[in-house]
Order: structure tokens, then sequence, then C-alpha cells
């Protein structure tokens, strides 16, 4: 009789000993949540942090495509100038007016991709800010809810 009372008491502390531990209190879930929130947070910081290294590694290119361009407009304006002094000379000249119709034409195309290039490296520029603003609010939020991964022993 007494091993089936000992047999009981035990099988009873160790039903409410399991019930216990498998019952997580609401701050354990809470703090969890927060961690995770926290992990999450980082990676996008890390994420942007990745494409904003790809985007300035770009402006140094973009930037010299701009000024290759502007100078190329720049030659072309001036040729096209030259072209159009010189069919003034003689407006009758067939072929200096075809020269200086397609000096015209090339320093249209020149200026065009100029101002593209500018575009592109205003774009670029703007998107870089954007993303650093992004980085910095990030990490503000961060901040104020760090990742506290309780060490477990």
């Amino acid at each position: 009789m007494n091993t089936m009372k000992f047999m009981i008491v035990s099988a009873i502390v160790l039903l409410t000993s399991l019930i216990g531990t498998a019952q997580v209190s609401a701050d354990s879930i809470s703090s969890l949540k927060q961690q995770k929130q926290s992990l999450e947070l980082s990676n996008k910081i890390n994420e942007h942090k990745m494409k904003l290294a790809k985007l300035e590694n770009t402006l140094d290119k973009k930037t010299r495509e701009m000024e290759s361009t502007a100078e190329d407009a720049r030659k072309a304006a001036e040729e096209n100038a030259e072209a159009a002094s010189r069919l003034n000379g003689d407006p009758q000249d067939k072929a200096l007016a075809r020269r200086s119709e397609n000096a015209g034409d090339g320093a249209r195309k020149n200026a065009k991709r100029a101002r593209a290039a500018a575009n592109s490296l205003a774009d670029l520029k703007k998107d870089i800010e954007s993303l650093r603003n992004k980085i910095a609010e990030e990490e503000t939020k961060l901040a104020i809810n760090p990742v506290a991964i309780p060490v477990q022993q």
C-alpha cells in the first residue's frame, strides 16, 4: 500500500511539474517578441547598409560618366558653332550646310546624353541620401529597443 501511495504522489508531483514548465509567462512571450522584432530590424539595417555600399561604389563611375558626357556635349556645341560660322560665310554651299546640320544633330544628341547622365547622378545621390536616412532612423529604433538575448546556462 505504501508503494501505491508513493507512486500516486510521485505521479501527481510529476504531472504538476510538467504542467508548470509547459506554461510560459506573458513576460517571456513579450520578451521573445521584442527580441524577434529587434533581430528583424537588425537584418533590415544590414540589408540597407549593403545596398548603400553598392550605391556608393557606383557613385564615382556615374560622376565620371556625367563629366565625360558634359565634356562631349561642350565639344559638340563648339563644332556646331564652327560649322555654322563656316556656313555663314557661304550660305549657298550644300556640303557646308550638310556638315552644319550634322554638327547640330550631334550637339543635340550629346546634350541629351549629358542631361541623362546628370539626372542619373542626381537620382543616385538622392537614393543614397534616402538610404542613409532610413538607416539612421532604424538604428534609432534599435537603440530604443536593443536586442536582448538571454544567456542560456
